[in-house]
């Protein structure tokens, strides 16, 4: 007996030896500053700037506030955390022993043999006739009522590895809910400017129709004077219509995008409340720190998250190579036992025990090899998902940068050309009316300081998103 244990471990342990994979291609270093051409020496980063001090509007701030307690995709976020939490339950769990109450109630019938023993059916029925134990008929009853426990005890570390998997992927879901408050925070802010923008199109519309309204009046007056054609004041009323078709068109845009915010605020539509007009928005700061790339995309709720998932799946390969190994199981039982009901609460009837068993694969392991590639192929995948994070962190953080510095080159420009146009508007009816221009000059640049003002207030926007995204993009919004 004491050959055949030792052989049949030693054939367990021959099945359990597992090729180790090699290892994920190398990803290249992470950079250590945003900007190339110099070097980095600020370690801080406005990304743990909360965003209550980042976001200086009352009103946007509000908005904020009211998406952080309503938002639906936050919420399906926070279950999601729960889901998480409920499988490390379960992990954990798995690593202390369970007991069951059971009844149990069987027939059966022994073998016609001529050995003693237990299953010998003449031996049995020979017993003592004042022994109420005997059994009394062919058809044997088996009753049990008692407790059983079953416990494998986690020599190989299958199981803690498993508790452990499960408790990164708690961390990681909590980052995946901090993931959603980031882009939450952004995408109200990116409506809310978005909103603000449009407004001031409407209001610049809206000036310009009236000042071309009033150019067409003094148009036909022209006319009747004889001084221009009707050529002249049909386009004069082409321009005002065109103007008035885009002040409807910006209506519906406003609309829009009050529903769409409504919808980040976890709402129905309703009015949104306003701030300070898009020209006189001056509460983001128009030079922001990056940091040290080795520190801040760290700060990353994507970043954490795909890290988290990484270790995680490590975890995960040590828990399917020892799945190779044997398991100990052990299954202690105490109860009564009896062949007659009324003689299950004797006390004779108590019996208690224990089986331990040692099982391990041998033969058609094709299972334990697929979990373990499996493992492996989904952990060389969360590392190319966090080498891919930090990527994603890195552009965005430059992309941020460099947008902030060229947006505001932009709207100084624009901001320029549209005092240019509008001298030059003066001036084309100043020589208009002294007849030194023609309607088309003063139609061109009607025409040309309305685009212009568009423009400026496009590029504002763009300013106001690029602190917005590069504010995300350091992990800024889920403190």
């Amino acid at each position: 007996m004491r050959f055949l244990t030792a052989a049949l471990i030693l054939t367990l342990a021959a099945g359990c030896r597992v090729a180790a994979p090699d290892g994920p291609a190398a990803s290249p270093a992470t950079p250590k500053a945003f900007n190339p051409t110099t070097t980095a020496t600020d370690t801080l980063s406005v990304g743990a700037t909360p965003w209550r001090q980042f976001f200086q509007d009352p009103a946007l701030a509000g908005l904020i506030d009211t998406a952080l307690r309503q938002n639906l995709d936050l919420r399906v976020a926070m279950q999601r955390v729960e889901v998480f939490q409920a499988q490390y339950l379960a992990r954990r769990g798995a690593l202390f022993p369970t007991v069951s109450a059971t009844g149990t109630g069987a027939l059966d019938r022994y073998g016609r043999y001529t050995m003693t023993g237990v299953g010998n059916y003449d031996t049995n029925l020979s017993q003592n006739i004042n022994n109420d134990q005997r059994v009394p008929t062919s058809l044997t009853p088996d009753l049990f009522v008692g407790l059983r426990s079953s416990w494998e005890i986690d020599v190989w570390g299958k199981l803690r590895s498993r508790r452990k998997a499960a408790y990164l992927r708690v961390l990681g879901s909590e980052q995946g809910r901090n993931l959603v408050v980031t882009n939450l925070v952004a995408d109200v802010a990116r409506a809310y400017y978005e909103l603000l923008t449009l407004d001031n199109q409407l209001v610049i519309l809206q000036r310009n129709a009236r000042f071309q309204q009033e150019g067409l009046r003094l148009i036909k007056v022209q006319k009747e004077a004889g001084r221009v054609t009707q050529l002249a004041v049909q386009q004069f009323a082409a321009q005002a219509l065109r103007t008035e078709s885009l002040a409807y068109e910006t209506r519906q845009r406003i609309i829009e995008t009050e529903t769409q915010l409504n919808q980040l605020l976890g709402r129905y539509s309703q009015p949104i409340r306003r701030g300070p007009a898009l020209p006189k928005q001056s509460g983001l700061p128009t030079k922001l720190s990056a940091g040290l790339p080795a520190t801040a995309l760290l700060r990353r709720p994507d970043v954490r998250q795909a890290e988290l998932e990484l270790q995680a799946t490590r975890a995960d390969v040590d828990a399917a190579r020892a799945a190779f190994l044997p398991s100990l199981t052990l299954t202690p039982y105490v109860g009564l036992n009896a062949f007659r009901a009324n003689l299950l609460l004797d006390p004779g009837s108590v019996v208690y025990g224990a089986v331990a068993g040692l099982t391990g694969p041998i033969l058609n392991r094709a299972q334990y090899r697929a979990d373990f590639r499996e493992a492996v192929a989904r952990n060389y995948e969360g590392y190319y998902r966090y080498q891919q994070a930090l990527q994603t962190g890195f552009r965005e953080v430059v992309v941020g940068l460099q947008g902030l510095e060229n947006f505001q080159s932009v709207v100084n420009l624009r901001a320029r050309e549209v005092e240019q146009l509008t001298s030059a508007v003066a001036t084309s009816n100043d020589l208009f009316v002294a007849g030194y221009a023609s309607y088309l000059e003063v139609i061109t640049a009607q025409r040309s300081v309305l685009e212009a003002e568009l423009s400026l207030a496009e590029a504002r926007q763009a300013l106001l998103l690029q602190s917005v995204n590069l504010y995300r993009a350091l992990g800024g919004g889920w403190q």
